[in-house]
């Protein structure tokens, strides 16, 4: 019995210790990057690296907030576009002017949150709709959505592109926004949860004279709940590191996201890591309180899908 114990016990720590080291590895380099952004230049680029500052500085920010300037918003009329003289949007209102790093994080976060909402809206609708309704070509349908999922972005790209300048959309945030509204990947992980909301509550609610609309929402909603939050993560993070998608549909200055913009910062600055390091920072910080928001979500939503699996 003791041994058994004592085996568990053993176990347990050997577990806590590879946590801890794969916890470390995965967290030094968010580390390395916020340390950096408040190095010395010569910190920054000596040949034995300092692995704390010796020295705290706010340089690299002050570079990074004084390099360019852009509005803080713009507000346009939507497919002014195609009536303007020189075919760009018309703008009735812009903001202050104020630091382009500042604009662009708003940019992201934006683009973002905005992808984030509308895809976890028609995702966990049409997931629902694939798993409870009956309808003609449903599985048809399931398995393009999944083929969908296998399908590289770089493939539809060009139509993607076409679509987004017929529409007038080009050089926007919405061209950004709108391709990840289809995302297969949700729509798949949506159905997988709604498949295990019971039958026999949505027919009560139907017995009840609950219409579709306040089903979903008082029934199906609720029970689906860790997965919405998983996804919302997924879709939150994959949208902010999109940038290839980013770069090839943004292009001028104030409407680019963060990481474009830190990237226009290293071609202009190609060997001043510290600012290219408090940009980095600086892009970290909504990843991170949108993780701690939903965490609780994250992994309730993985731990089910586990049991499903």
């Amino acid at each position: 019995m003791n041994s058994g114990v004592n085996r568990t016990n053993a176990y347990k720590i050997v577990s806590m210790i590879i946590l801890v080291i794969l916890a470390i590895l995965f967290a030094f380099p968010l580390y390395w990057i916020v340390t950096g952004a408040f190095k010395t230049a010569a910190s920054v680029n000596a040949t034995s690296p300092d692995w704390f500052p010796k020295e705290w500085v706010l340089d690299n920010f002050r570079k990074l907030f004084s390099k360019q300037s852009a509005p803080l918003w713009e507000l346009g009329i939507p497919f002014s576009s195609k009536f303007s003289a020189d075919g760009k949007p018309i703008i009735f209102s812009a903001g202050p002017k104020v630091p382009a790093a500042i604009r662009w994080l708003l940019n992201t976060v934006f683009m973002a949150v905005m992808a984030m909402i509308l895809t976890c809206i028609t995702a966990a609708m049409a997931g629902y709709a694939l798993a409870k309704k009956r309808f003609k070509g449903k599985t048809m349908l399931f398995t393009l959505i999944v083929c969908a999922m296998a399908l590289p972005k770089q493939v539809i790209l060009i139509p993607l592109l076409r679509e987004m300048s017929s529409l007038s959309l080009y050089n926007t945030i919405w061209a950004v926004i709108f391709p990840t509204v289809g995302w297969p990947f949700g729509v798949f992980l949506m159905k997988q949860f709604s498949e295990g909301v019971p039958g026999e509550m949505l027919e009560a609610a139907r017995i009840d004279g609950a219409g579709e609309a306040k089903t979903f929402v008082d029934i199906v909603v609720p029970m689906i709940k860790p997965g919405i939050g998983a996804l919302a993560i997924f879709t939150f993070i994959n949208s902010w590191n999109d940038y290839f998608m980013q770069l090839i549909m943004l292009s001028s200055t104030p409407k680019l996201t963060i990481s474009l913009g830190i990237a226009k910062l290293q071609a202009e600055n190609a060997t001043d890591f510290g600012l290219i390091m408090a940009g980095a920072s600086l892009a970290a910080v909504p990843i991170i309180a949108i993780f701690i928001a939903f965490q609780k979500y994250f992994t309730q939503g993985i731990a089910m899908g586990a049991v499903k699996g």
